[in-house]
């Protein structure tokens, strides 16, 4: 047998431990590999990025649905109540953005007739003017005694006249009572909820303003409420 050089040995030992040849269509469909992943990864990015996009702009769209059709109910509700009395008509702005929650009571016991023949209680000159069915003096009791007090006022005082409330205190819908404020009340806050101003009819709440009392500020001769009609404009 023949013998191998050392020479030879060396250089075929090189050739068996050399690194192998990556061919190119391995280099190339690795290539096509990775774009392929990181295509995929792009893609699920893009669908997860819009799913959630599409998802808020939806739920923007229910809230803002939901607001205009809240606005769209509270603009098909009457704007305006007109108070028939036994001295004229009284014509009254309701303010449903201000007291929604009172005027949608006052409307609703206006649909049910709770104010039809419900008479003045207490009249008080240059103050208020109060309509209930009780002649309990309740929410009225402190302002009777103030009412000397308060029968010159100065008109620069904050609040205006002629505005329309009714008590702060809690009370069911039978006991619901009407004040028309007949001069500035510095106190007002403190005493009504305010849910309404006077627009039309002015002279005839100073007319039953101007009707004999007792010692108490109940009028001698009764004066009241025929009807309440709602109207939506006027």
């Amino acid at each position: 047998m023949a013998r191998i050089k050392p020479q030879a040995l060396l250089q075929q030992s090189k050739r068996k431990k050399g690194p192998a040849r990556i061919s190119l269509t391995t280099i190339i469909m690795l290539t096509l590999i990775v774009v392929l992943i990181l295509f995929f990864v792009y893609a699920t990015y893009r669908h997860w990025t819009q799913r959630s996009r599409i998802h808020i702009e939806n739920r923007e769209s229910v809230i803002e649905g939901d607001n205009s059709f809240m606005d769209s109910k509270k603009s098909d509700l009457p704007g305006y109540a007109i108070l028939d009395t036994a001295k004229g008509s009284i014509t009254v702005e309701l303010f449903k953005d201000i007291s929604p929650e009172v005027v949608d009571q006052f409307l609703d016991l206006c649909q049910r007739g709770h104010f039809n023949g419900m008479l003045f209680r207490h009249v008080i000159k240059h103050y208020v003017i109060q309509a209930a069915d009780s002649d309990k003096l309740g929410a009225v009791e402190d302002w009777t005694l103030k009412g000397k007090q308060y029968s010159q006022l100065d008109t620069s005082l904050k609040h205006e006249a002629f505005m329309l409330g009714t008590s702060k205190v809690k009370h069911d819908k039978k006991e619901f009572e009407l004040f028309i404020t007949t001069a500035p009340i510095p106190d007002l806050n403190e005493k009504l909820i305010v849910f309404g101003k006077v627009i039309k009819g002015e002279d005839i709440v100073q007319e039953i303003e101007e009707v004999d009392t007792d010692e108490h500020y109940r009028p001698k001769s009764s004066i009241g409420i025929r009807s309440v009609n709602l109207k939506q404009s006027i």
